[in-house]
């Protein structure tokens, strides 16, 4: 399994040549599938931002780096079809490109068509932004928290045993501060990363190492 789990996408040269590395080939070589899900978690607002993001007009790059090919690749329509008319096309891609939105939006519907459970051994890397990053760890706190899942709880996915901060010192978002991250981290009882838009969080097989180019801090 192979994540890079970003804040903001492919912001500058070190997490875009991280990128490639877990690719193992160039970006115009690689067959890409688009996933806008956890935007419609913060509906109105959500679905022009899923617009944004799937024609590459939004301020976080990751459709629009130059993909061989690209797809798109709808989780909450998912469970209506049986898995072997999508399953084979997300194993035969070689990336996943993560939309943000609404991280335990995105959960809800991985956990109902079952693509969580294929998660740990997929073939294609992960590649994701805020909430597509966020999804992965056990919790997102409760000031993450926008959509309530039938459960509650701020549960997102656990395939990574840390959580993750996004948007640290972000200037459009002055709650967003270190300080604020920190006692965040405080009140979920696993460790967690606060990273800002330059930076992201590499996990190989389970070794997890950060790539940056900005500021951030490890927690527990």
């Amino acid at each position: 399994m192979k994540l890079l789990l970003t804040s903001a996408g492919i912001k500058n040269p070190s997490i875009e040549s991280a990128m490639v590395e877990l690719l193992g080939r160039p970006i115009s070589e690689c067959g890409a599938l688009c996933i806008p899900t956890a935007s419609y978690g913060h509906a109105p607002r959500g679905i022009h931002g899923s617009y944004r993001f799937l024609t590459g007009g939004a301020t976080t790059p990751m459709v629009e780096l130059g993909w061989g090919s690209l797809g798109v690749l709808e989780v909450s329509a998912l469970a209506t079809l049986d898995q072997e008319l999508w399953v084979p096309a997300v194993q035969e891609a070689d990336v996943l490109l993560v939309n943000g939105g609404d991280s335990l939006y995105l959960a809800h519907h991985m956990r109902e068509s079952g693509l969580a459970d294929l998660v740990p051994s997929l073939s294609p890397v992960w590649v994701s932004l805020s909430a597509g990053s966020m999804v992965m760890t056990p919790r997102i706190g409760e000031d993450f928290k926008v959509w309530n899942p039938p459960d509650g709880g701020d549960r997102a996915l656990g395939i990574v045993d840390f959580s993750i901060f996004p948007h640290v010192d972000h200037p459009d978002l002055p709650e967003n501060t270190m300080a604020a991250a920190e006692q965040w981290a405080a009140g979920l009882g696993n460790p967690a990363y606060a990273i800002d838009d330059d930076t992201a969080i590499r996990v190989v097989d389970g070794t997890v190492d950060v790539v940056s180019e900005g500021h951030w801090q490890q927690f527990g």
